[in-house]
């Protein structure tokens, strides 16, 4: 990453909220990582609802700090030490992901855990729609994209060490249960579509146990773009990854990407975009799959939990906590997203 990433992406002075003791940070870094600290410079990326992301600058090169908002905070939320681990696993594998190089568990150095990492040079672009692409670098994208995420899935993740980091088996179940009580403890009013969802949910769930490494936030915006090039060279905010089935990534990619709040466009093939079906093929042949069955259940479970991950965002601004100023528009876009969610349920004849 770098100042001139991308029109969407900004670095801005630490806000107020999220403002902890740089001296601190500064005596604690130079005896942790190489470089001179005397001269160190913090912004922070306005982009990243959840963990707070900064940008540390000393003469000799930038790191990127992510840590824990302040507050109290959502049982089994921003958990940075999760972020760090899988990242660290991922070092020597296909995946590509920033190089880690420190993770700090103790809050009394900037107040919360925090973790430290490379600094990717490329691009991240917030329009999934790529506009300042040609058709065919979006193209090569979306299959780099894919690539990426059937890479990240094909991992033996007990190889790489992260035989804890996750259940294997039950994967929806839990899913399902967590996220049901993550909305309700930041619940901030009455949504009936999202009532119908998390009661239809539990009792449709496919009987399938397929265990991977799961990123949990799959996107473009999340992955750094080289610079010149239409390819993956980053993927990021590794906050909800798990042990859990592959087809999570995939889902959420497609939940956002076809039935999200941009409308999918009609001329996708002369602007070099892919259809949801063309994108499934081809994550079923880099990954060697024969088709895939219950589509409707992944999408929709995918909707259910962007609309508590948004809700709990408006929460947190609510309470003054928020990683960013965007925070009001995330309640309405949560009671958006349950009514579609609810909505597919309901157009496939699920109900």
């Amino acid at each position: 990453m770098n100042n001139e990433m991308d029109n969407d992406v900004e670095l801005t002075p630490v806000r107020q909220q999220h403002r902890f003791d740089e001296k601190n940070l500064r005596s604690y870094l130079q005896h942790h990582l190489e470089g001179n600290f005397e001269k160190m410079e913090v912004l922070q990326f306005e982009g990243g609802q959840s963990n707070p992301t900064f940008q540390i600058s000393i003469p000799e090169r930038s790191f990127v700090l992510r840590k824990k908002p302040p507050g109290k905070l959502l049982k089994s939320a921003h958990q940075v030490e999760r972020e760090y681990r899988v990242m660290s696993a991922l070092q020597d594998t296909d995946v590509p992901v920033p190089e880690t190089l420190h993770l700090c568990e103790d809050e009394s150095v900037i107040g919360t855990p925090f973790f430290v990492m490379e600094m990717v040079q490329g691009r991240v672009l917030v329009d999934t729609h790529l506009p300042s692409f040609s058709p065919e670098e979006r193209s090569a994208l979306y299959k780099s994209f894919i690539e990426s995420g059937a890479a990240l899935h094909k991992v033996d993740y007990q190889s790489v060490g992260l035989e804890t980091f996750g259940r294997s088996g039950n994967y929806y179940a839990r899913q399902v249960h967590r996220w049901t009580e993550q909305y309700i403890a930041s619940e901030t009013q009455k949504n009936e579509s999202m009532d119908a969802i998390m009661a239809w949910l539990p009792d449709n769930i496919p009987d399938s146990d397929e265990t991977s490494i799961v990123h949990g936030d799959f996107r473009i915006p999340n992955c750094i773009i080289h610079s010149t090039e239409p390819k993956i060279v980053a993927l990021l905010d590794w906050e909800l990854s798990t042990i859990g089935h592959p087809l999570a990534d995939l889902s959420h990619w497609c939940s956002g990407m076809f039935h999200g709040d941009t409308p999918f466009p009609e001329n996708y093939k002369e602007l070099g975009l892919i259809s949801e079906q063309e994108g499934l093929d081809l994550y079923c042949k880099l990954t060697g799959r024969s088709g895939i069955e219950n589509w409707n259940f992944y999408v929709t479970f995918n909707l259910f939990r962007s609309a508590a991950i948004r809700q709990g965002v408006y929460k947190r601004g609510l309470d003054g906590n928020a990683s960013s100023d965007q925070w009001q528009e995330t309640g309405e876009s949560a009671m958006r997203t349950a009514n579609r969610a609810w909505d597919l349920v309901q157009e496939a004849g699920l109900v």
